[in-house]
Order: C-alpha cells, then structure tokens, then sequence
C-alpha cells in the first residue's frame, strides 16, 4: 500500500488528474478500475476522480509495489554537480529568475539534450528544495523561453502557485522585458516598429512582412541606441509582443541584423566578429525584467526590476568597441 498526502502544489486540481501524474505510465481506464474497486482511496473513500484535492487530503493505493512502479516509472534523479550550476538572479519559495548562457535550450527539445529545465530541476534537488517523490505530480518549469543562442534572464515557477502566476503575466504582456545587443550600423534615433511574422515550421526560421499575410502574427518592437562605433550600434530593446525570433528577424528586416546572427545576419559583418572575438552566437541578451504593479499571491514582486549581467564575451565586445559597460548604465540610468 502506498499513501500520500496532498501537498500545496498538488492541491486544486482534480483528482483523476493527479493520478494522471502519479500512474503517468497507466492507461485512464485502470486507475477508474481501481477507484471503483476502492483500491484507490481518497481521505479514506470511494472516489469518483472528479473531486477537486485540497492540501491535506490522504491518497492511498492498494496496490502491489510491483504495479506501482510499473505504471509511475523513476523519480527524476539529481543530475551531476557540474550539470547543475545555474547562475541565480533571485529566488523565493515560489519563483526563480536565471541567468541562462547562450548555447543552452530554455526548455527540453525531442533530441532529448539537456535543457535549463532539467538544470533548474537538479539544482532544486541538490538544494533540497524538492524532492524526487514530489517531481512524481509537479515540476518546476520555465515561463518565458530565449533562443538557444541568447542569453539572460529566464522566469521559472518553484511552485504550482509562481508557475500559474508567472505565466499569467507572461501571457498577459504585463511584464517588460528589455534586451541588450549589438546590432549593424549607425542608429541615431529611437523606433517603433510593426510588422508581420510568419514562421516556417519546417526550417524553424521566420520572415517579417510590413503588410498582413496569410499565417503570420502582429508584432511590435521598441529599440533605443545606446551608443554606436559606426561599425555597429548597441541597442536597447523593448520586446511588446514575444514571437519566436522577433528581435532578431525584426531588427535584420530593417537592414540592422545582428552581430553573430548566422540565420538572419550579414556574412560579411559575422565574419569580422568571427575572426576578431571568435563570436559564434548573437550578441542578443535579455538584460531587464520589469514587474508590473500586481496584487495576490506574488504581490511582494510588484514594482520590482530584475536585471541580469552581461556575458563576458559581450562586455568585451562593448569595451573594444568603446561601447563599455559604464556608459550604457549611465544611459540606462
């Protein structure tokens, strides 16, 4: 027999749905079998599956260890020590904020490579602020995604609570997310820009159209220049509406493709930062996160601004550029 007790992050859903995560290798017809058969109990009776769980409530299953295993396989184990450095922004018990580097998936792809999700879960595990046997009916995941090849700050939910809440806001556009990167040419003024994006599944790229098009998306960037070399200019960027590549095929779209950008950049600007920094991402990070005036359960975020340092290799760029840290703070200022 094994039992449970609901905790918080299993608690408001309903009850077949959790067993869904419990028995997530069983078919939906034999945990009703079992429940029918009262060899699935909730708080000690007969359960329909329908109930919806509140903290406190007593799980049991009469069920061999055998069968339990069988249809509830592994709890996730701790990955390796070097696997799970992350590098922390900030942290409570229902949110956490990363600073992802680039070359690193935001969340997991069907190639099965390791992605920030998994870092975040195994340093959760080592912190013990999770256990395996609770990663059996809630994980802790991401609420915004970067491309693989962009770094900064990534929003994930500790809890059921900071996942729900986190992706509210996402969705809503309530929050304001600002980037940082370095882009060709001389931009003197700041701009607003619009457009269309349509993304083609197949080779993962998008195409951004000034008109509307069958398919393709709203959307809506803002970009202040920082400063500019002449070769390029360091912007600041607004991202309104988050669509799959937007700054990077936006920018390009407006003849400002990105240093290190090999899928929307200019061969001829990427070799120069190739050959001269042995850059072979772009220079794009998300730099700010801004928290909106909120109430409810993550109200002690509201107001509050969070930002991430910059990769090495882009404070160099910037310095060799003369487009050196202090002065684009002091821009920001």
């Amino acid at each position: 027999m094994k039992e449970f007790i609901i905790e918080t992050n299993e608690a408001g859903q309903r009850f077949d749905k959790y067993l869904t995560k419990l028995l997530k290798e069983a078919p939906k017809s034999f945990f009703y079998k079992m429940m029918r058969k009262k060899n699935i109990t909730l708080n000690g009776k007969k359960a329909t599956g329908n109930e919806k769980l509140s903290v406190g409530d007593h799980v049991k299953l009469f069920l061999s260890d055998e069968t339990f295993e069988k249809f509830s396989g592994s709890p996730v184990e701790c990955l390796s020590a070097a696997q799970c450095e992350i590098s922390v922004l900030y942290e409570d018990e229902d949110v956490i904020l990363i600073n992802k580097p680039a070359g690193m998936l935001s969340q997991p792809a069907d190639n099965r490579e390791a992605s920030l999700v998994e870092y975040l879960i195994g340093y959760l595990l080592k912190e013990q602020a999770i256990t395996g046997e609770a990663l059996r009916t809630f994980k802790p995941s991401v609420c915004n995604r970067l491309d693989r090849n962009t770094s900064g700050i990534v929003a994930a939910g500790k809890s059921l609570t900071g996942l729900q809440e986190l992706s509210r806001l996402f969705h809503d556009r309530t929050l304001h997310k600002y980037y940082l990167c370095l882009a060709k040419g001389t931009i003197k003024n700041e701009k607003y820009i619009k457009g269309y994006l349509h993304k083609d599944e197949k080779c993962n790229k998008v195409t951004v159209y000034e008109e509307m098009r069958e398919g393709a998306l709203p959307i809506e960037t803002r970009y202040r220049p920082l400063g500019s070399s002449g070769r390029s200019t360091l912007l600041e960027v607004e991202l309104i509406t988050g669509r799959p590549h937007q700054i990077r095929a936006h920018l390009a779209s407006m003849g400002h493709p990105l240093a290190g950008d090999t899928k929307y950049g200019d061969k001829t600007y990427n070799k120069y930062y190739r050959e001269a920094y042995h850059l072979d991402h772009q220079l794009l990070h998300a730099f700010r996160l801004e928290i909106p005036e909120i109430t409810g359960k993550l109200s002690y975020l509201s107001g509050r601004t969070f930002q991430a340092p910059l990769p090495e290799l882009f404070q160099h760029i910037l310095k060799d550029e003369q487009l050196e840290e202090n002065k684009y703070y002091e821009n920001l200022a």
